[in-house]
């Protein structure tokens, strides 16, 4: 059973914007701690953005100041905004949920969560 969805991805130019999106029919998004995570080819998956349930946010020094985690309690949905992409955002994105803390942070552990998507592929061109 799948839990998370993601979606979103796609190509696009340096510089270039996206927004990733992920749902689910299963998992409440306001009662955990959401992350976003991303895996490049030949590379470790790595946490690139967290939202407790709160509203506060962390994110990796890599993508910090380009992108933004936001979710929409409403529509249990959880987001992922992306700006000024760069040819090393290249990879698949992984929205992933956690427990009901988030943390410590800053580092965004992909130990903390235990349910993931299956993913959705950017690819950033010149």
């Amino acid at each position: 059973q799948v839990h998370l969805v993601e979606s979103g991805g796609s190509s696009v130019e340096v510089g270039g914007v996206l927004r990733l999106g992920c749902t689910s029919s299963t998992i409440t998004f306001s009662r955990y701690c959401m992350g976003w995570f991303r895996q490049a080819p030949g590379k470790e998956r790595e946490g690139i953005a967290a939202i407790d349930v709160s509203g506060n946010t962390t994110y990796a020094d890599s993508v910090k100041d380009r992108f933004t985690i936001s979710k929409d309690n409403a529509k249990n949905t959880l987001y992922l905004q992306m700006n000024s992409l760069k040819l090393e955002d290249s990879g698949m994105y992984y929205c992933a949920a956690g427990g009901r803390y988030c943390g410590p942070w800053p580092r965004i552990r992909e130990t903390d969560f235990g349910v993931w998507g299956q993913g959705t592929q950017v690819t950033v061109s010149s």
